[in-house]
């Protein structure tokens, strides 16, 4: 639908910290973040008419709960809202989300919609129970699971492919972690914020041939939440609204076995649909908001949406271009290497993060000038490509 350019709006967002907190429950960060969207928002609670929690994985006892209304009750929003329901394609839940509530509220059955994510992951899901969710989950339980195919294995046997593809080197793969580092140390959301270098990474035992521990993400404790409203709307709440003008997407395989082209996907295929939608291409881009479970992620979404030359964005990471200050400011809330994965909290987290900068609410780590975004996601075993096009004025 190309009608969706310039009519709907993030207008609040909410995040609480990532990392390891056993004390708090992972409702407390849902309803945190929630609060903090409504305040951003400038706008009374009882207005929400929508909301749409996406799944939580620790926990079906939890998730369940998410369903079932918890967090309408838990904001008081009982007898005022008028719909709950759960929006989950992992990582690029928050894609599907954001279109949902584009959707609720164009057909007049919203006015505003509350999305929110919330999940357990660091310390609800540990030792044999992480294991099995992140061996299992999304991977072929007749074709692929009794091989002893998981998460790890699978982004090693990308990372392999795409190496040997475009000679890109350890150093620049090592790079990507650097950098998300770097932006990391500037988030006080972020689970790590010490510095990291090229050498530690390198230095950092073998995981799954050629990533290294460093080079992988971590599970984390989490939550976020934006607000959407019509763009009428948004812009008498505020006076920088940040729009929803393009989006793309593709979906080519459940198992990895079954994808053609392990290093490309279908980026540059949701990247035409997503720039041709909003009316805008790469070189109008001031922030890439790049799903990174693992660092070759990000290197092929610089390249596969036209920012880098197949085989050269390695180059153009750890030549700083994506570091603080740099050409093209990405993952600039540390991704799900350093601010932590809190499962489809990982995508979540970047949309925030993405209306954050263009909202200039982004404390040390604000991109100067910040006009247009582009937030990546994904879910599954990297199973659809999500292109997501933000930006304070509608070209």
């Amino acid at each position: 639908m190309d009608d969706l350019k310039g009519k709907v709006a993030i207008v609040g967002i909410g995040e609480v910290p990532s990392g390891r907190f056993p004390e708090r429950e992972p409702i407390v960060s849902a309803v945190a973040s929630a609060r903090q969207a409504i305040i951003d928002a400038g706008i009374k609670k009882e207005e929400i008419d929508a909301v749409i929690p996406t799944a939580a994985l620790w926990s079906p006892q939890y998730n369940t709960e998410l369903v079932c209304c918890r967090i309408v009750e838990e904001l008081g929003l009982c007898g005022k809202a008028r719909m709950n329901f759960q929006v989950f394609s992992g990582g690029s839940s928050c894609c599907n989300m954001l279109k949902t509530a584009a959707g609720l509220i164009l057909l007049g059955l919203a006015r505003s919609v509350l999305c929110v994510h919330s999940d357990r992951l660091g310390t609800g899901v540990t030792g044999q129970g992480g294991i099995d969710l992140f061996s299992t989950a999304g991977i072929s339980k007749e074709w692929e699971a009794p091989y002893g195919l998981h998460y790890s294995a699978i982004a090693g046997l990308i990372t392999q492919r795409y190496v040997y593809e475009t000679g890109t080197t350890e150093e620049q793969l090592a790079s990507v972690c650097v950098s998300n580092r770097k932006w990391a140390e500037l988030n006080p959301n972020a689970m790590f914020r010490k510095p990291l270098t090229i050498e530690e990474v390198m230095a950092s035992k073998m995981l799954s041939t050629p990533l290294r521990a460093k080079e992988s993400n971590v599970l984390a404790d989490g939550g976020a939440a934006f607000l959407v409203t019509s763009a009428e709307r948004a812009r008498k709440l505020t006076d920088r609204p940040v729009y929803l003008l393009g989006e793309g997407s593709r979906v080519t395989h459940f198992a990895l076995s079954q994808e053609p082209d392990m290093t490309r996907f279908a980026w540059a295929e949701a990247a035409e649909e997503a720039y041709r939608k909003a009316g805008l291409s790469p070189e109008d881009i001031d922030v890439a908001e790049i799903y990174d479970s693992y660092p070759v992620f990000q290197l092929i979404g610089l390249e596969e949406l036209g920012f880098c030359k197949r085989g050269e964005a390695g180059a153009f990471v750890y030549a700083g271009n994506t570091w603080p200050g740099g050409k093209l400011p990405m993952t600039t809330n540390g991704g799900m290497l350093s601010q932590g994965h809190t499962g489809a909290g990982g995508g979540v987290a970047l949309m925030v993060e993405a209306a954050r900068q263009l909202m200039g609410k982004a404390g040390e780590r604000q991109v100067s000038g910040a006009r247009f975004a582009v937030v990546t996601a994904t879910g599954g075993t990297y199973m659809d490509s999500y292109v997501t096009i933000l930006g304070t004025e509608i070209p």
